[in-house]
Formats: structure tokens, sequence, C-alpha cells
């Protein structure tokens, strides 16, 4: 019989240095480990895609029942791409470390610690996990091929290229998963995520209702709430992850449907509604660190400067991702504290270069910040590079845009920023991109509208851009009165006055050149083509 692992036992030293939320050591694990961990190991293997947690309370097996559904809560927190508990995910990465190092054979566990790594990855930021992540994940391939039965290798490699944003590569596990299984619904989470990464959102949608169909309850109405609002159907959203918070069975899922909830309110324009949801998101998951982003970008919303600075620090320190930065810089800039924005971009210029070396694509936040700071040229080429290699979302084309709006190329960006808002999704940052491209253009009508939109779908949606677009607004002033000129029918011609009669008797009345009948307006929502003029009747034609 295999040796038993040890009990309690702690991470070893980390090959890589600590940089971020890693600079704090995890801490040390909580739970015993028994054999039935490697019982379990084959089980989890299957079902691990986002740092599920297998794991056995402390206290004797005689004394204390086992904690109720392990893998069933493991399973809810991997289909809905929520994070597990901190303290579960550290037991489990020195738990899985500890073992493999005894059991080097065993690629259910090597799948296992590498989804682990994976998903602290996310809640680090920390690229360098995900280099752990990948060589745990081949090692579990070299022990027992996906070919022979090893989806969970695949299903945490497509996890794997997901979090680093290459999205053809999750596509791509995602489907051979799929393929060889295709009521394995491990493998709908990663297709999902890749799909909207790509901006496949009709693929995403297919995919979100065959989840729904395998697996019930908080993580199928997660997704499902996700891709209504990828859709615009706001309400639908606002219902559905209404009712996967209220179904929610563990801390970590409850927080994270807590801060979906204050997301759909920040993009409603709703910043206290927003603020006070990720409050209760914080206070179901202290160490749910995108609520408190959310936090500081609803604060700042609010006009809670102060609030919003010293929330955005924290954040800084503990999840330093670039989006957060850039954010923070542009709170600065916003507030005229010139030099602590330089400062700050300066720091995303950093933790840009690290991500690359740790191969995470962060071109999007990239292509922003050269955009409105650095150079736009260079964010015109992110985003082709993107754009060719089938990165389409709607982020995507927005950011194509405003960067070819900013080169000074603002007639090829127009098809890029109307493809944004045409998508569904209700930004108002993509509102504002269009009606600014339009503005340029002179076309004072489609601005006004898309500013006004805008404004009115959030009113404060950045420190910056949200004054301009109030602005550009006011500088094209009220439409005219009465509406546009073509759409008012015109005067009819007055009759000529009849001939007064000759004291020589009646004289013949003039001929008079028929009248071509109107045609009827055609029954359509845009504006009819103007009907060919009808031609003029001959002289052989008239009575």
């Amino acid at each position: 019989m295999d040796a038993k692992p040890q009990q309690n036992p702690e991470p070893p030293p980390s090959p890589l240095p600590h940089r971020g939320a890693t600079a704090v050591p995890p801490p040390p694990a909580p739970m015993r480990t028994t054999l039935r961990r490697a019982a379990f190991g084959a089980v989890a293997g299957a079902v691990l895609v986002a740092g599920a947690v297998i794991a056995v309370p402390d206290g004797s097996e005689e004394s204390a029942p086992p904690v109720a559904g392990p893998v069933a809560r493991a399973e809810a927190a991997a289909a809905a791409g929520s994070p597990a508990s901190l303290s579960d995910l550290t037991a489990l990465i020195g738990d899985r470390q500890k073992w493999v190092e005894t059991h080097p054979a065993d690629a259910p566990s090597w799948a296992v610690l590498g989804t682990a790594y994976v998903e602290w990855g996310r809640r680090s930021a920390d690229g360098a996990y995900y280099t752990r992540a990948e060589q745990a994940l081949q090692r579990s391939l070299a022990a027992q091929p996906g070919e022979r039965g090893n989806a969970a290798a695949w299903v945490g490699l497509g996890a794997l290229a997901n979090a680093r944003n290459d999205f053809l590569a999750g596509k791509k596990w995602g489907e051979t998963v799929r393929a060889r299984e295709p009521r394995n619904w491990t493998a709908y989470p990663v297709l999902i995520d890749a799909y909207n990464g790509l901006g496949e959102y009709a693929a995403a949608g297919r995919a979100t209702e065959k989840f729904a169909t395998l697996r019930k309850g908080a993580p199928a109405l997660a997704r499902t709430s996700e891709m209504y609002r990828n859709q615009g159907w706001r309400e639908d959203a606002l219902a559905t992850a209404q009712e996967a918070a209220d179904r929610a069975t563990t801390p970590a899922e409850k927080a994270a449907a807590l801060h979906r909830l204050g997301t759909l309110a920040g993009e409603r324009g709703e910043p206290a509604e927003a603020l006070a949801q990720y409050d209760a998101a914080l206070r179901t998951d202290r160490g749910h660190l995108v609520s408190l982003a959310g936090r500081a970008r609803a604060l700042a919303a609010l006009r809670r400067t102060d609030e919003a600075l010293a929330a955005y620090r924290t954040v800084a320190a503990k999840l330093p991702r670039p989006a957060y930065l850039l954010e923070l810089g542009e709170l600065y800039e916003s507030l005229g504290l010139d030099g602590d924005a330089r400062t700050q971009y300066e720091a995303l210029r950093s933790l840009l270069a690290r991500a690359k070396a740790d191969g995470v694509d962060a071109s999007l936040t990239e292509a922003r910040f050269e955009a409105d700071h650095g150079d736009p040229e260079a964010a015109v080429d992110l985003m082709r590079t993107a754009w060719e290699s089938k990165r389409r979302s709607s982020a995507v084309a927005d950011a194509l845009a405003w960067s070819l709006h900013r080169a000074g190329r603002s007639e090829e960006g127009m098809q890029y920023a109307e493809r944004a808002v045409e998508t569904g999704v209700r930004d108002a940052s993509y509102a504002y991109h269009l009606g600014m491209i339009e503005s340029s253009f002179g076309q004072d009508g489609p601005a006004r509208g898309h500013l006004e939109e805008a404004l009115r779908t959030d009113p404060g949606f950045s420190p910056l851009a949200a004054p301009q677009a109030r602005e550009a607004l006011d500088s094209l002033g009220e439409p005219a009165s009465g509406g546009p000129a073509e759409m008012q029918p015109p005067e009819p011609a007055p009759e000529p006055p009849a001939p007064e009669p000759s004291p020589a008797g009646p004289t013949r009345e003039p001929q008079r050149e028929p009248k071509a009948e109107p045609s009827p307006e055609p029954k359509r929502s845009r504006p009819a083509a103007p009907s060919p003029r009808a031609p003029e009747p001959s002289a052989a034609a008239a009575p």
C-alpha cells in the first residue's frame, strides 16, 4: 500500500520569486490529509477547472462525519468559474505537492495540482504560477495521455490558456474534450470563456445552454446571466444573477454572485447599488479582491475620491492586474495629480512587461493605455494583431476603433466602433467612443445620440472620459427645432388664378400639364429612397 500523505503538510519553498499577492506566503494548511484524498484524486481531476478543493475537516474520522458534499462543492466552484476559498486552495496545493513528490506517476494528482496553480495565479495576478501549472499538467499527460482518459489535464490546459488570454488555444482544448466526451460538463466553462474572448457570442450562447442542461443550480445560473449580459438583456441578466446569489451554497460562490450583481449595477449607472453589492461580497469573503477593485470603481463614480484612492492602492498592492493600475492612474490624472499618474503609468508598463514574460497576453489593456496616454500607433498594431488572430470580441473591436481614431484614422475606425456597439453589450465607453468618432466627421445628430446614450447608461463610466463626453455634448448644442427638413411634407403648389373673360367673348382655356400621381410611401423603418420622377407628357398626349 502507498504511504499515507503527511498530516498538515507545509507547501515546499517556491523555486520562483514571489510577486504580487504571493509576496506573503500562503497560510499553512488547516486540514488533515487522509488516504481518502488519494481515492478522491481521480474524481477531482475530472471536475477541477477553477481551483476546486477536496478536503477532510480537522478531527478524527470516528468522532466527526466528513464534510457533506466536498466533490459537489468542488464541481459548483469549477463550473461557475468562481474561485475556491484561499485556505482550501492553499491546503490543496500543499497536499498535492507533497503527494506527487513520492507518487510521480499519479496523473490525476498532477492534473489537480496544475489546475489549482491556474486558480492561484488568477487570485494573485501572479503569472509565474501559470508556468508551474503548465509543467504540472504536462507531467499529468506524460503519465496518462488525454487519449487514454485523462480529459482532466486537457480541461486544465484549456483553463490555463484562457487565463493567459490565449482564447484560440482554450477553444481548441475545450472542443477536443467535447468531441470525445460530449456529456463531460467540465469542458463547457472552458468553451464559454474561450468563445466570449473570441467574440463568438452565438457559440458561447449555445455552449451555455448545453451546460445548463448538464448542470443545474447556481453555476448554470451564473453562466446564463453572463450570456444575457453579453446580449444586452439587462433585466434578464439581473434576475438570473440574483437567483444565482440566492442559490449559492459556498462563501466563494456567494461572493462571486454578489460581485456579478455589483458589476451589473455599475454598468447600469447605479454606483451606490454597486457599492452595496461589493461590500456584501467582501463581508462574505474578505479575500475577494476583485470586489475590492469594484468597490474602488464605485467610490470613484460617487466622487468619494479619498476612499477610492485608498481602495485602489490596496488592490494595486495585493492584486496588481494591469487594468486596475490603469484605472488608478486615470483617477490620479482626473484629480490633477499628474506626478502620481505618471508614477502609476510607469508601474503599469513594468507590469505589462512582466505579464508578457509570463506568457500572458495583456494587449487589450496595453492598447487602451497607449491610445490615450502613449503611442496610438502602437495601440493600433496591438489591436490589429489581436483582430487578425481571431480575437474579435466587442472589447477588441472598441479598442481598435478608438486606437485608429486617436491615430488620426477615424474613418477606418468607424466600422469597428459600430461593430462594438452592435454586439449588444451595453457599455457606456463603447457609445462614447462611437459618438466622438462621429463628431469628428461632423455627424452631429448621431454623435449627440451616442454621447447621450453613454451618459445615460453610466454617468460616471470613467473619471477622465465622462467629463469629456459632457463637454463634447455641450459643444454640439441642441438639435434644430422641427426635425430634419426632408421629413416634412412639401407644401402644395398654389392653383393658378382662373383667367378673366374678355369682352369679345369666351376664350379657350389654356392647356395644363397633367400632374404625376405621388407614389405611396413604403412602410419601412428607414427613410425610403426617392422614387423616379414621372416623365413629362409628350405633345401627342395632350387633350
